[in-house]
């Protein structure tokens, strides 16, 4: 049986948009890395999906098994429904947003094997609540930056 990294993410924003934040758990072999990151002006579901990007912009070589746990239906769905590969294949027509973290997201993705695994989010899954709380933190922060492809 392969052996899988797991990861754990969430993001926030205060407002949608607003300052937002993302929180990050990779988990491999009894170790684990917390990653964070908060910006000045942003969405939720861009918090969302940049947890994700973080996560696996982290890992240091390719051909990686991993199992992402995620509260965000949106990320999920978008993955294991098919949504993105629709999405690409039409250059994102209709307005669907979110094109330039998606790009990078498949880019990234397309290195490694992938699972997304739903979680109720605000439940009892500690990994989970931690994400939040690294979200959160960030996104009330002083050190936020600006999130170019949404700003920009």
């Amino acid at each position: 049986m392969q052996e899988h990294l797991i990861m754990y993410t969430d993001g926030a924003s205060r407002g949608n948009p607003g300052r937002g934040g993302f929180g990050t758990i990779l988990m491999w072999k009894g170790k684990s890395k917390e990653l964070t990151g908060g910006f000045k002006h942003t969405t939720n579901n861009r918090m969302e999906l940049m947890a994700v990007i973080a996560g696996l912009e982290a890992l240091k070589k390719e051909g990686v098994w991993v199992k992402i746990y995620s509260d965000s239906q949106y990320v999920v769905n978008a993955i294991e429904k098919g949504w993105l590969k629709t999405w690409i294949a039409t250059d994102f027509k209709g307005g669907k947003k979110n094109k330039d973290l998606w790009l990078r997201y498949s880019a990234l993705a397309a290195k490694h094997h992938i699972r997304f695994h739903w979680v109720k989010g605000h439940a009892s899954n500690p990994h989970n609540n931690r994400c939040d709380e690294l979200a959160t933190m960030s996104a009330d922060g002083n050190h936020l930056i600006e999130d170019q492809g949404y700003e920009g």
